[in-house]
């Protein structure tokens, strides 16, 4: 009989990975290591070094997707190499696409849902920056044929998203964000006439403020901008920026008018992987018609065996999460929708009635006729602490709830801000409720007087 002797030199697999040379040493940060690493011992350590991250399910700071299917993962693994922009190599990931575009644009009504544009991006900012210059270039040929000067282009809105201040510095726009006055907490028709004027490309309409989860009156809005039409002569368009109210008015507010049935409405974005429910890297936008959209910003490209159309700050990206959004739009239809974004509303509703119960809180939003989310203030007592205190304090258990100041002309008015998605049940919120509540009588009985703490990250 034959005697097997093994190689622990060679039987590399053998080895524990916390006695690989790789585990007795730190990890390379700064330049490229000269030997290889066994790939057992690389995924071990890099995924150690990741439980550093906090957990992502209790990150209610965020509007992004952090609860999948499995059916996503397997979707998103099976097309791990598909690069997007080759329609021609991938025609049928290309197809997927474009489904959900009709699809979008039928479910904010556009008139000829078939036939109208729009495109995936990688995410909501992505795609309110093609909106928005689909509205640059529109004014500007329209000035041009007029003969009048089309330098000085500006766009008014409200308490917006970082995005629309890269969007206006990138492409040499003037934003006219109205300050907050009063007790306002977005964008009012009686702030237009007083910021609008010829040079104005077009008004934002955010439905799902970043602060504190209203909604902008989109309508209301709309009849002003008709009647300073009539009055002053001034045609301006609106784009609604639907990043997360675009995958939830449909379903649970219906009879809330925003979309595409008000004509004045010409480009809507909104984001997959928000409401919509997709994995991060994901959204859309969507023109009312063809002409919305200026020729001249579309490139035909000629690129591995084929001739694109494509609009996008972007070009080579991954093809996984359009797939996934199709996945989701399939599996969960209307009814299925309706159904996760209900369970979502009615969830904040609750917390925000027990939230309503401390006295330590005024409510600035209680989750009705918006995004499924509460805001909240301290009350004007003296309490010993701050709201920031009271992050840091819940993010011992885990919690990263979004504190910060309002935009002016509200920076006085601190807020803390939970955003209730998919995947957070009633009991997790119950949950999140008691930590809350252990926080507030901890910071009670140990005031910090001289706090450092400061507004948190509150993912715009």
């Amino acid at each position: 009989m034959p005697i097997h002797q093994v190689d622990l030199n060679v039987q590399s697999s053998l080895r524990d990975i916390y006695a690989t040379k790789a585990s007795q040493d730190s990890l390379p940060k700064y330049r490229l290591p000269k030997e290889r690493t066994e790939p057992r011992a690389a995924y071990a350590l890099i995924r150690d070094e990741l439980l550093l991250d906090g957990n992502a399910r209790q990150n209610l700071a965020t509007f992004c997707t952090t609860w999948i299917e499995d059916e996503v993962k397997h979707l998103m693994a099976d097309a791990i190499d598909k690069n997007m922009i080759d329609k021609d190599e991938y025609p049928q990931t290309a197809e997927l696409e474009n489904r959900c575009v009709h699809i979008l644009a039928d479910l904010w009504h556009a008139q000829k849902s078939r036939e109208t544009v729009g495109c995936s991006t990688t995410g909501s900012s992505e795609a309110a920056m093609l909106g928005g210059l689909a509205f640059k270039w529109k004014w500007r040929k329209r000035r041009e044929a007029e003969g009048k000067d089309f330098s000085k282009p500006n766009i008014v809105t409200g308490p917006v998203q970082i995005c629309w201040h890269k969007f206006a510095r990138y492409f040499d726009v003037e934003i006219r964000e109205v300050p907050l006055e009063g007790d306002a907490l977005g964008l009012r028709p009686e702030d237009l006439r007083g910021h609008c004027d010829e040079n104005t490309i077009g008004v934002v309409a955010t439905l799902g403020v970043t602060f504190t989860g209203v909604y902008e009156p989109v309508e209301a809005l709309a009849r002003e901008l008709d009647a300073m039409q009539r009055d002053l002569g001034l045609d301006i368009p609106i784009h609604v920026d639907a990043a997360s109210g675009g995958f939830i008015a449909p379903f649970i507010q219906r009879d809330l008018v925003w979309d595409f049935q008000i004509d004045r409405v010409r480009s809507i974005n909104a984001s997959g992987h928000k409401y919509g429910l997709a994995p991060l890297g994901v959204g859309w936008v969507i023109w009312a018609s063809k002409e919305d959209l200026a020729e001249e910003l579309i490139f035909y490209v000629d690129y591995l065996g084929g001739n694109m159309p494509t609009f996008a700050l972007n070009f080579s990206r991954p093809g996984g999460q359009i797939i996934a959004q199709y996945y989701n739009f399939l599996r969960l239809g209307w009814d299925g929708y309706t159904a996760v974004q209900q369970a979502c509303s009615d969830t904040a509703q609750w917390l925000s009635a027990e939230l309503a119960k401390l006295e330590s809180f005024e409510m600035v939003y209680d989750g009705h006729g918006g995004l499924p989310a509460v805001a909240y203030r301290l009350t004007d007592a003296d309490h010993g602490f701050t709201l920031y205190d009271l992050s840091e304090r819940v993010r011992m258990r885990g919690w990263q709830i979004a504190s910060y100041p309002l935009p002016s002309n509200r920076k006085d008015t601190v807020v803390q801000r939970i955003l209730i998605r998919h995947g957070v049940s009633r009991d997790l919120a119950q949950l999140l409720l008691d930590d809350i509540k252990r926080a507030l009588l901890d910071l009670m009985k140990n005031p910090v007087p001289n706090s450092t703490a400061k507004p948190g990250f509150h993912h715009g």
